[in-house]
């Protein structure tokens, strides 16, 4: 036979484990976007550097052909 109150509480169960994986989640990407985003800031700051003393070279040899 069917319990509804036994139904009724597996399904408030279950969707409170979904809210907090949600939750969870949540926390989760926005951690994984700030390293991305640090990640991309110390990568341009490095990378950044080197390609403008390339460019600043570059110049001087084409300005002086």
């Amino acid at each position: 036979m069917f319990n509804f109150k036994k139904h009724l509480s597996s399904v408030k169960f279950a969707f409170a484990k979904l809210s907090a994986e949600r939750g969870a989640t949540a926390t989760e990407y926005s951690l994984l976007v700030g390293l991305i985003a640090l990640v991309i800031v110390v990568g341009v700051g490095a990378f950044g550097t080197n390609l403008n003393a390339f460019f600043n070279g570059l110049a001087t040899t084409v300005g002086t052909w």
